[in-house]
């Protein structure tokens, strides 16, 4: 929500607020995204090193300060500096957020049996929730007549809420080093385990870095609602004004159903199956817009890529985020939730500038070829281990 309050307005304050060229706003925008998305690793392999809770209480303290600049930032550096901390903060507390919660998903699971699947999934719909309710926040203190400066502030007390909400419930123990003190003289604990070592234990394991290689594919066909289908918007429409209803569909959809998709397929079928599902059903999505009558308003085939991508997201995404604690070491699981995350934006850089260049192609030529991506994302997936479904409990399958 916090970060939803300023971003989507970031690009029109840095255009028409401070008269930066087109080139330039383009340059910090993907600066702010590599900033973040590149550097997961980072705070993967600092959460793992030092524990999750000083990790995401330094990453908010950099957002909430990231923000404050920028929201007074006048000049193209300052406004550089301020969008690279607001990207960074996101890398520190991102991945040590979502390796907690992978972690505590798992003992959730074995001390009740309830799937994990079903704790990825709240936090899933919750950011949903957030990305929904974020751009009303702003928009509400844009019409106020608040300015960008004002959104840049609301994001600031949100992430100040958030700081005080982890300083207050984080577990201050560090769950791994609490589990590997045992009087076995072989045990290594995490601040002992060497750097090359837990990044060839990560980068070295094959079912990982083929999880990374199916997530990714999933990562290039959604950043096509950033790049698709505002195109196939405008065809059909004349204009992009309803593209903010579709976005606001997806949010929808995901606040709404994702917890009862995931209790009705978390109990009956296994992970790998729930990804496999998913990346098929993204390119169903894909394939579905030239197959789709234009229908009133011509955002049928606009609506049904959404609505089918949305559903494909909803299974995959906790149960990709589930099979990584089957896929590594528990004493990995930072370094290995910012990779996912990294190598994802890899691939979504490459991937952007090849699917951009097929806008110009045919349709039915562009769409076949984008529905080719998450549709070879679920050949990689199925090659994957089962991991752990509601029916069955136990050790790992796989250790890394």
């Amino acid at each position: 929500m916090g970060f939803y309050a300023v971003l989507p307005y970031l690009a029109t304050h840095l255009g028409s607020g401070l008269g930066m060229a087109g080139w330039l706003v383009g340059l910090v925008l993907g600066l702010r995204t590599f900033s973040q998305q590149g550097l997961f690793v980072v705070g993967g392999a600092l959460t793992d090193r030092y524990g999750p809770r000083p990790v995401v209480l330094a990453g908010c303290a950099l957002r909430i300060a990231g923000f404050g600049w920028l929201a007074v930032a006048g000049s193209t550096a300052t406004v550089i500096g301020a969008v690279l901390l607001i990207g960074f903060a996101a890398a520190l507390f991102s991945p040590a957020v979502e390796s907690e919660a992978a972690r505590e998903a798992v003992r959730h699971e074995r001390d009740t049996g309830a799937p994990r699947a079903h704790v990825l999934a709240l936090f899933s719909a919750a950011g949903q929730a957030g990305a929904f309710l974020g751009p009303l926040l702003g928009s509400l203190l844009l019409l106020l007549g608040g300015g960008f400066r004002a959104a840049c502030l609301a994001g600031a007390l949100v992430f100040v809420a958030v700081l005080t909400g982890h300083a207050r419930l984080m577990p201050r123990a560090d769950p791994v080093r609490e589990r590997v003190k045992a009087p076995a003289p072989h045990v290594v604990t995490r601040t002992a385990q060497p750097a090359r070592s837990s990044r060839r234990a990560v980068f070295a394991n094959r079912p990982f870095l083929l999880l990374c290689l199916a997530y990714s594919t999933y990562l290039v066909a959604y950043n096509q609602l950033y790049l698709s289908l505002p195109v196939e918007v405008e065809r059909a429409t004349g204009s992009q004004a309803a593209l903010g209803w579709l976005f606001a569909l997806s949010s929808l959809l995901v606040v709404v159903a994702q917890m009862p998709l995931t209790r009705c397929s978390a109990r009956r079928i296994a992970p790998r199956t729930a990804l496999v599902t998913g990346l098929a059903v993204v390119a169903a999505g894909f394939a579905a817009v030239p197959l789709t009558p234009a229908g009133p308003g011509g955002l049928l085939p606009g609506a049904a890529l959404v609505v089918l991508l949305t559903l494909g997201q909803m299974l995959l995404v906790p149960a990709a985020r589930g099979l990584v604690p089957d896929l590594v070491e528990d004493r990995h699981l930072g370094l290995a939730t910012g990779a996912l995350s990294s190598v994802s934006g890899v691939a979504v850089l490459a991937g952007s500038a090849a699917t951009g260049a097929l806008l110009e192609a045919p349709a039915p030529v562009r769409w076949a070829a984008l529905a080719a991506v998450p549709l070879a994302g679920a050949l990689l997936a199925f090659t994957l281990p089962a991991g752990h479904g509601g029916k069955e409990q136990g050790t790992r399958a796989v250790t890394g």
